[in-house]
């Protein structure tokens, strides 16, 4: 903007002789187009009648350019000169900023653009999650493999052994996210997604065609936790990157939660399917579900453009946190984290992998709504953790958590038997499995802020191996424990115990609590101008 009154002969305005500097010339200006009833030459112009035209055309023009500053969503610039800067520098530098409402109206055009990418991006994840979590409905088809074993076929199996393929299935999920990490990390997180779709398809035709237990280790153990493992791998990192660190927990429970929220509707589909069409046909139908599903919303799944990940004040904050896997490795910080996760991990999967069993004696045969109701549970523990570690810490928030469960498997202790009402079953069931849905929210956030996006799958695939071993752990326990005493009693007891522990834990790791740092915008711009000027002298 430049003032209707400045003319060559200085004495015409008011605003200073001599020599002024390029800020001045910016308060000036902005201050003079809306300022004129307060310039002298205004003043002169308005004794004149003859000249009411023309006041009436700076008025019009004046309260237009009000408005037009009312409407800009730009902040007052305020502009720090270091006389090191050559006066056409500088000048430069005040016409730049003086024109900054287009160049903000680009900005925010593609910050408009990258955030809705990021939401389709965050959405398909979620969206994969919803698939790949039949993982949690595997209650309902063991009672489905248990009462073929009690009626004596066609399922031969050792009771004790059947929850082997879900216990083989949560090891391999952990282990493939480690190779998926690299892969998604190297060649992009569509492919690795596309792959994990086809996995999981093939596992579930597979067991579709077989009742022998090693077929179904194979299938649903190896094949179908292996591709779990590469879609949920390939779900989070991507949306995470599209948005920034204040967000990290929101957004990273936005993505898990799908995968805990899948019982909602896999649970009734799947019992309906048991009933009409039997087990291995159900199989069958959500292998060819799966591929369709998972693939088609691999499609939407993508990095976003390097310039559009962070800028040049966060790209510095990042770079100073990246950690390699061998890194991490080399800090008690991982250790702690690690066990931390075993033991909440392990202790939500020991209640989910026999949710269905602890019901069925006060429900009968509407235990499987527990099913649907702790995967509601599971869901809102993933998005409150996320937006509660987010303002309160992530360690807080992970020890509040882990005192929560505990308090949960101390009340089931006593709660949960063949006399307690249904009410108290579900309500335990979903709390417990509530907090156990706060870890696959926490960690990933946790990997995040300590150690970086640059390797993310990589080191995230190798903290989550601490879910697999405690799934595998905690659950062959609990089904051996449960096989000879009858009840779920003493794995109460002892996942107290486990949590109490963690928790202390987590309090170690207040005082390491990463926190993003943004730098000015004004720092950023004296930087970016120093850098021109020593590449200009050099």
């Amino acid at each position: 903007m430049t003032c209707p009154f400045f003319q060559k002969q200085e004495e015409l305005c008011d605003v200073g002789l001599g020599y002024i500097s390029p800020y001045d010339v910016k308060t000036i200006s902005s201050y003079c187009s809306t300022h004129h009833a307060d310039c002298m030459r205004y003043r002169q112009l308005d004794r004149d009648p003859a000249n009411r035209w023309q006041l009436q055309r700076i008025n019009a023009q004046e309260e237009s350019t009000r408005r037009s500053i009312a409407r800009r969503p730009v902040s007052p610039i305020s502009i720090k000169f270091r006389n090191k800067w050559p006066i056409s520098h500088r000048l430069n530098l005040t016409i730049r900023e003086s024109l900054q409402y287009p160049t903000t109206i680009k900005e925010e055009i593609m910050e408009e653009t990258s955030n809705r990418s990021g939401w389709i991006v965050a959405l398909a994840g979620t969206g994969i999650n919803l698939a790949l979590g039949i993982l949690y409905t595997w209650s309902i088809f063991k009672g489905a493999i248990t009462d073929s074993i009690a009626a004596g076929g066609p399922f031969n199996w050792d009771l004790a052994s059947v929850n082997d393929p879900y216990a083989v299935a949560c090891l391999v999920f952990a282990a493939a996210m480690i190779i998926a990490g690299k892969l998604q990390d190297k060649f992009g997180p569509r492919v690795t997604c596309i792959l994990g779709g086809l996995l999981v398809s093939a596992g579930f035709i597979w067991i579709s065609q077989t009742t022998n237990y090693w077929s179904w280790i194979v299938g649903f153990g190896v094949l179908a936790g292996m591709g779990i493992g590469f879609g949920y791998s390939a779900a989070t990192p991507p949306a995470l990157k599209w948005f920034p660190p204040a967000k990290t927990g929101l957004i990273a429970g936005i993505v898990v939660s799908g995968f805990g929220l899948a019982s909602v509707y896999i649970a009734p589909l799947a019992k309906w399917l048991l009933g009409s069409f039997g087990l291995q046909q159900s199989m069958m139908f959500f292998g060819i579900g799966f591929a369709a599903v998972v693939c088609s919303l691999a499609m939407l799944i993508k990095n976003p453009p390097q310039a559009a990940t962070s800028g040049k004040s966060a790209a510095k904050v990042v770079s100073d946190n990246e950690k390699s896997p061998m890194q991490i490795l080399k800090t008690g910080k991982f250790y702690t984290l690690w066990l931390c996760y075993f033991i909440g991990a392990g202790a939500g999967l020991m209640v989910i992998g026999s949710a269905k069993g602890l019901a069925k004696a006060s429900m009968g045969e509407m235990a499987f709504m527990v099913v649907v109701i702790m995967s509601i549970g599971n869901a809102a523990g993933r998005l409150v953790a996320g937006v509660l570690s987010d303002k309160l810490g992530r360690a807080n928030t992970l020890a509040l958590m882990l005192l929560f469960q505990a308090s949960m498997m101390f009340a089931a202790y006593f709660g949960l038997n063949g006399d307690a009402q249904p009410e108290i079953v579900a309500l335990l069931v979903t709390f417990m499995v509530f907090n156990y849905g706060t870890n696959l929210a926490l960690f990933p956030s946790f990997t995040k802020d300590y150690w970086g996006m640059k390797h993310f799958g990589m080191n995230y695939g190798i903290l989550f191996s601490a879910w697999g071993v405690g799934a595998f752990v905690m659950v062959r326990v609990a089904e051996m424990i449960k096989v000879q005493t009858g009840n779920f009693n003493n794995n109460f007891a002892v996942a107290t115990v486990l949590l109490l522990v963690g928790a202390v834990m987590a309090f170690t790791l207040r005082p390491h609590e990463a926190r993003a740092k943004a730098a000015a915008p004004a720092t950023d711009l004296i930087e970016e101008e120093d850098l021109v000027l020593q590449e200009s002298k050099s």
